[in-house]
């Protein structure tokens, strides 16, 4: 076979591809088997890879592959504004009344509110070319890639599409496919999603594109945008995308009146647990684009459409017990120990009573029965006490006097909520807790060592102190295993498989280039916060610096009071303190902030292209070297490109587009030893 014949065979199997996906996800007709489907797309594949040739468009992208290590911003041609809600059906009315006269006479039309993650796929010339999350409403984050690997989004438009479209909807996680995911991750000794939402959206978010394509997410598309008006009313527009490839479901439904709206409400609440994913409501909208025009929007919400939300799933229960938690503050947390109750998806067995002022508010004893419902269908919480059904044997809840782990003396001020363990140094959960804080997403990142693991390192006595974690070998975390109770209440296995130990090393080694404000936020310096850090880190410049600094220069600080000065000068103050200090110092962490790179004019009247990952480097700080030293990064290769700069797992568009250009594709070593960076 020829180049040329490849070619051939390479578009039609792409056009054949998507043809039969429309017909699989779209009109539910499939016309061949999902075997001889499967041979072609392996006859696809293989001639892609074999003759470097792939159309924008291919359905081969659906397998995933791609590494993206940044998701960068782009701004939205339409804004993504949010909806107001409510869960009254009155404010509803009320909502529509302001402007509308007759609610009656008014088309509206109602869609189920879908639980999931908001995105743009915006098409040009019938490809999809760019995706996009809500992000403020204005400016998305850019997840192209992994959007492609959704099976239910087409590639490809079919019939008389615009030039420019952007179809909107919802990314989800059906309950199958959720409940599959958590069994894999509980299997892997990883810490279980809370719900199918939080799993669609950290899939999106995943740097491997062919992590994503096993997630078996879904598109649920609720709108459409064009360049030019094409379409009277939100409900056409809606059935055209249909006729295009968009996969738009059967729970849409126009509606004459808002009595009607009313009867598809209803019928889905009761519905609700019956559907294979997860909704939270229904979106009405006005169906006239011309009477949506004419009512506008605020500059949160429009004036055409609300939410209404159904109220959260309730159960009734009994508290059995109570025990006592305590945090890396010593702060102690009364949580309630439940008879188990299914809601929302899962089983309840323990619910947090929050502080003691809750406890006396509530009047909240042992063996009563509580109303539980889950907050924002995540965290469960107590909404009510049935005291008419207190049993006579029943106890009030009372703050310990002695720490229920170390037997220290608590602290409790009359008047106050928290109750403290003061024994800060040697309390188990205290340590514990500054360590799972040292490690969080906001600290260091190092997220590798979640739930489960570093509880695990701690009480084998491998860390014991943040500093300990740079020390870690190989053949110590090798083999290591332990069962624990998750946050939902669930016994996990964590394991320390090969994959697993390279994956912690290289997170922790990682962690040492985060910036000086991340490790001084890591440190736990009370009523010191990730922006508090941040504020800090600027005007000190080093942790040198800052320790060197008296009272009232921390006070100069923006957002630093009398309080939060003292707890720092009181932690530079502990021997310990300063201990850990210099270990993490001699462990390579950042301690100042970098000085500016010096300009120069090395790249002056050159043009890059970057693509493919870089161990040495990270995509950003590539960028903002090349254009530090004059140079210029373009998006993609043209006859005004110098050179391509390539790393692993390289887009074979631009490969192939900068050999038939001659454009030089040069290493990022190469770059560095030919332009004396």
């Amino acid at each position: 076979m020829t180049q040329e014949e490849a070619i051939e065979r390479i578009k039609y199997l792409t056009a054949e591809l998507n043809r039969h996906n429309y017909l699989y996800y779209v009109k539910n007709n499939p016309e061949i088997s999902d075997y001889e489907f499967d041979q072609l797309m392996k006859e696809l594949e293989q001639l892609e890879k074999q003759y470097n040739y792939r159309e924008p468009d291919s359905p081969t992208q659906r397998v995933g592959g791609f590494i993206t290590k940044e998701f960068p911003n782009q701004p939205h041609r339409f804004p993504m504004l949010s909806l107001d809600n409510s869960y009254d059906w009155n404010d509803v009315v009320t909502f529509f009344q302001r402007n509308i006269p007759d609610l009656e006479a008014i088309e509206f039309v109602a869609e189920l509110k879908y639980d999931g993650l908001a995105i743009s796929c915006i098409y040009e010339n019938g490809i999809l070319t760019n995706a996009l999350t809500r992000g403020d409403g204005y400016v998305g984050e850019v997840v192209t890639n992994n959007v492609k690997t959704i099976k239910n989004v087409p590639l490809r438009l079919f019939g008389d599409y615009p030039n420019w479209v952007d179809i909107r909807g919802e990314i989800i996680m059906p309950f199958a496919s959720f409940n599959k995911l958590n069994e894999e991750r509980d299997e892997n000794g990883e810490e279980p999603f809370a719900n199918p939402r939080n799993a669609a959206a950290g899939s999106l978010k995943l740097q491997d594109s062919s992590l994503v394509a096993k997630r078996n997410l879904q598109f649920m598309p609720y709108d459409v945008y064009t360049e030019t008006p094409l379409f009277t009313n939100h409900y056409e527009a809606m059935m055209k995308a249909k006729e295009w490839g968009a996969p738009v479901t059967p729970y849409i439904r126009l509606c004459h009146g808002l009595n009607e709206v009313k009867q598809f409400i209803d019928e889905y609440e009761t519905k609700r647990d019956q559907l294979p994913f997860g909704i939270d409501g229904v979106v009405i909208k006005v169906n006239s684009y011309q009477l949506q025009k004419q009512l506008g929007s605020t500059a949160k919400y429009p004036r055409w459409a609300v939410a209404f939300k159904y109220k959260p799933e309730q159960a009734l229960t009994q508290i059995i017990s109570v025990d006592f938690q305590v945090g890396r503050t010593g702060v102690i947390t009364p949580v309630a120990n439940l008879n188990p109750v299914f809601i929302s998806g899962t089983t309840v067995k323990r619910v947090t009573l929050h502080n003691f002022d809750f406890v006396k508010q509530n009047d909240i004893h042992v063996k009563d029965y509580v109303w539980i419902e889950k907050s924002g269908e995540i965290i469960p919480k107590v909404v009510k006490v049935e005291i008419d059904k207190r049993p006579p044997d029943a106890s009030p809840v009372l703050p310990p006097k002695f720490c229920p782990v170390c037997n220290s003396p608590t602290i409790y001020n009359l008047g106050e909520p928290f109750v403290y363990c003061p024994n800060e140094k040697t309390c188990p959960p205290q340590l514990l807790g500054k360590l799972q804080h040292f490690i969080s997403k906001d600290a260091m990142d190092i997220e590798t060592l979640g739930e489960g693991k570093i509880e695990l390192l701690f009480r084998k006595g491998l860390v014991k102190s943040p500093a300990d974690l740079y020390d870690l070998k190989y053949d110590q975390l090798l083999g290591l295993e332990n069962e624990y109770e998750s946050s939902d209440g669930k016994i996990r296995k964590v394991r320390f498989q090969q994959k697993t130990v390279e994956n912690i090393l290289k997170s922790i080694e990682k962690s040492k280039l985060k910036p000086f404000d991340r490790v001084l936020y890591a440190l736990g310096i009370k009523n010191v916060g990730s922006i508090m850090a941040k504020n800090i880190a600027n005007y000190a410049k080093s942790l040198d610096r800052l320790m060197q600094m008296s009272k009232e220069e921390l006070i100069q600080i923006p957002d630093v009071g009398a309080i939060t000065a003292q707890s720092i000068i009181d932690w530079f103050s502990d021997p310990d303190n300063l201990y850990l200090i210099k270990r993490l110092k001699d462990a390579g962490l950042q301690f100042e902030i970098k000085k500016e790179i010096q300009q120069s004019e090395k790249l002056k009247g050159l043009n890059f292209v970057i693509s493919g990952v870089f161990e040495e480097i990270e995509r950003d700080d590539l960028k903002k070297l090349i254009e530090i030293n004059g140079g210029k990064v373009l998006s993609s290769v043209s006859s005004n490109t110098d050179y391509l700069i390539a790393g692993e797992n390289m887009g074979p568009a631009k490969r192939q587009k900068a050999n038939e250009l001659n454009v030089p594709i040069i290493s990022f070593k190469e770059f560095l030893e030919k332009f004396k960076i």
